[in-house]
């Protein structure tokens, strides 16, 4: 419907009124960086009269050229003598209207330097800056860090601010396992030795007498903290006089110990401190396998300073409901205004129903498949077309899709396997072609779930097969207890509301225009409890019939 460029328009426009240096357009995955340009590049077409410089920040483990080296002269050839010939790259840069992924490594290469900090230097010379959450909202960000140093006014736009809550815990959360410090250990430079034995031994007393796969500890140990310290002054010490001598896995130990560190020193409510143990053969807990981790809780009192850093933060998406959920999470201003835009669809348009005599629950999910097949069929038989069903795991898509294929092998199938790289996602969505026919198998909250435009007759209904509520394990069943004390609400906000939230969004790949037509069946009983249903689209008319033209009447 136009979200992006409904935000970035007005915001530009404010920017000489305001006053405002910069604009971040912050997003959680790649598709939402790309919708930025995109629209970005439409505003400025046949404008010569506006010069915006535009860059496109990416992660450095996704824009290394190097990953099997350090980031150092001695070691990495774009690092060393970097900022000699830096000034001839930025300058070229800044030529360059756009700077996307590719048009920045095209030019940082040329000139022989890194294109992560070729980027980083550059978002200085910059109007308007596209890049992921972590830019902004992480304890380190480049972009924060910057505003601060600079004393910039910024404007920053919040795409599909949905995900900013799990992202933002994700953010103030590390871990570190047994494993990786036994590893690192053994390859460790014999100065070292001597600190990562002391870590190891904290770690053993600390976990000693643990018997089960998770335990939660209220208080941090002092004893690791001070370890900790301790190993990460001598590892920074070390790589100031023997800069060749730490490898990639010591290094990356090292970052994840200085940000255990920071968020032990910043424990609060707000965190977990807990000990995983992994399972043995025979199921039982193994201490020599044990994960320690600062889980965050609510990340509300770390965005905070980031909201007032900013003269205005726009975040938008088409599932921010309710709102004082999010406005708890993350911690916005009291005065915060909020805007419920009607969407541009009609009732009509979207046949919703309810399978009320399937379970998806995990007792029953063996005996669900065959009904969910079942009714996968009779859609495809009524209206011929491309339809996609969701899962809440590959186990369960797999089940799925088996039985559907020995019961309706004449029906085109297509399925999202594990860990597909990006070619594979693509060839995914191309199998969902004009006026195709067949059922792509998929995972809720996976790549295929949210930010896909599948328009008219690529895509005419979707099945999901679950309520996406997220695992009922150990760890969400303490995170509840803590939001159930701080909020007394603690099923909602750690089950319902984030696991109805994926619904609404996979639901929402069927209907993109407003010429769009198509059905959502919604596959299990609990879809119709009223609290349940509080939470769906409001234009949504659970149990109606579409009748829009083009589209054989559904029953």
């Amino acid at each position: 419907i136009g979200k992006t460029i409904a935000t970035l328009f007005p915001l530009l426009k404010a920017c000489p009124v305001q006053e405002l240096d910069k604009i971040f357009f912050l997003t959680a995955k790649g598709s939402g960086r790309s919708l930025a340009l995109s629209a970005l590049e439409t505003l400025q077409r046949g404008r010569p009269d506006m010069p915006l410089r535009v860059i496109e920040l990416v992660a450095r483990d996704k824009s290394c050229e190097h990953p099997d080296k350090v980031c150092h002269g001695e070691s990495c050839p774009l690092a060393k003598g970097f900022y000699d010939r830096l000034p001839a790259a930025r300058t070229a840069a800044v030529r360059a209207a756009a700077l996307n992924r590719e048009s920045l490594r095209e030019i940082a290469l040329d000139h022989g330097v890194c294109p992560y900090y070729l980027g980083q230097e550059l978002a200085r010379w910059c109007d308007v800056i596209v890049g992921d959450y972590n830019h902004f909202f992480d304890s380190a960000a480049l972009l924060h860090g910057l505003t601060l140093a600079h004393t910039w006014r910024i404007g920053v736009l919040v795409d599909e601010a949905h995900n900013l809550v799990d992202r933002a815990r994700a953010m103030y959360s590390a871990s570190l396992q047994a494993g990786t410090l036994r590893s690192v250990r053994a390859a460790a430079p014999v100065a070292l030795k001597k600190p990562l034995d002391r870590l190891r031994r904290s770690w053993t007393r600390l976990i000693k007498g643990t018997t089960h796969a998770y335990t939660v500890l209220y208080e941090p140990p002092r004893a690791l903290a001070s370890a900790l310290q301790d190993l990460t002054e001598s590892i920074s010490e070390h790589m100031t006089h023997s800069p060749t001598e730490v490898d990639s896995a010591l290094l990356q130990f090292y970052f994840d110990a200085l940000q255990f560190t920071r968020l032990l020193d910043t424990f609060g409510a707000h965190s977990i401190f807990d000990v995983t143990l992994a399972l043995g053969t025979a199921s039982s807990p193994r201490q020599a396998d044990s994960t320690l981790c600062v889980r965050n809780v609510l990340p509300a009192q770390f965005l905070r300073p980031r909201f007032a850093t900013a003269r205005t933060t726009v975040l938008f998406s088409a599932t921010l409901t309710p709102w004082n959920f999010y406005a708890d999470a993350l911690g916005l201003p009291e005065d915060t205004a909020w805007l419920d835009v009607a969407a541009p669809f009609k009732a009509e348009q979207l046949a919703v129903h309810i399978a009320r005599h399937v379970s998806t629950r995990y007792r029953h999910r063996s005996s669900s498949v065959e009904p969910i097949a079942r009714l996968i069929a009779a859609q495809y038989d009524a209206t011929p077309g491309n339809y996609i069903a969701f899962f809440s795991s590959f186990d369960y898509l797999e089940q799925a899709l088996d039985e559907f294929g020995m019961r309706h092998p004449r029906i085109p199938t297509w399925r999202q396997g594990r860990r597909m790289d990006e070619a594979e996602r693509e060839a995914f969505l191309a199998r969902f072609a004009v006026d195709g026919c067949g059922v792509g198998f998929a995972v809720l909250g996976g790549a295929f779930a949210e930010g896909i435009d599948l328009a008219g007759t690529r895509l005419i209904g979707a099945f999901i097969a679950t309520l996406g509520l997220p695992q009922f394990n150990p760890v969400n069943e303490e995170l509840r207890r803590r939001l159930d004390g701080e909020y007394g609400a603690g099923y909602e906000y750690t089950y319902l509301f984030p696991g109805i939230r994926k619904v609404v969004q996979a639901a929402g790949r069927v209907i993109r225009t407003t010429a769009d037509c198509g059905v959502v069946h919604l596959i299990d009983d609990r879809f119709a409890r009223p609290e349940v249903l509080r939470l769906l689209p409001s234009w949504w008319h659970v149990g109606t019939e579409q009748t829009c033209r083009g589209q054989p009447r559904q029953q």
